[in-house]
């Protein structure tokens, strides 16, 4: 098993979707690559994240990109759907400089093949540092259906078993 984490937003409903993808083993909410973390909740410069565990033999980096960009606006800097600010910026880290090379080769074939859109915003860094969220925050849309999400239902629920 491989790990790797995705920012798209607020983490729910990122959660929710990569939780059903397949090859996706387990899924955790969490924060990425900030700088300081106190003891109030509050998270400098994190992004939220969803830890993604897969199976290699199932799926693909490649293949995880390509879902990952059904969920995201990729052009939008620090903002998805009404959500707004850094700790929202969409970014894959990971501790696997291959796992980095081809989510790089995924956005660079995407913008060589798209010569009047604007640069795609989606960081790819090595992970520095990961805060695993509240207990709250896991499985959040699982447990309450109801609440805000920035993600479309029918896409959310698109790989639902």
């Amino acid at each position: 098993m491989e790990e790797i984490y995705f920012a798209g937003g607020c983490l729910w409903g990122v959660q929710e979707y990569m939780r059903h993808l397949p090859g996706v083993i387990a899924t955790e909410a969490g924060r990425a690559n900030g700088t300081a973390h106190t003891t109030q909740g509050k998270y400098d410069g994190y992004a939220e994240c969803v830890r993604t565990v897969f199976d290699p033999k199932q799926v693909s980096v490649t293949e995880l990109m390509g879902y990952f960009f059904e969920i995201i606006d990729p052009y939008s800097i620090n903002q998805q759907g009404e959500d707004i600010g850094e700790k929202y910026r969409t970014g894959v880290y990971s501790k696997y400089p291959h796992h980095l090379e081809q989510a790089a080769c995924y956005i660079a074939a995407l913008e060589a093949n798209s010569v009047s859109s604007p640069a795609i915003a989606v960081e790819v860094k090595p992970l520095s540092n990961y805060v695993k969220s509240d207990d709250e925050h896991q499985d959040r849309l699982t447990l309450h259906p109801n609440d805000y999400c920035h993600i479309p239902l029918a896409l959310l629920h698109k790989y639902k078993k």
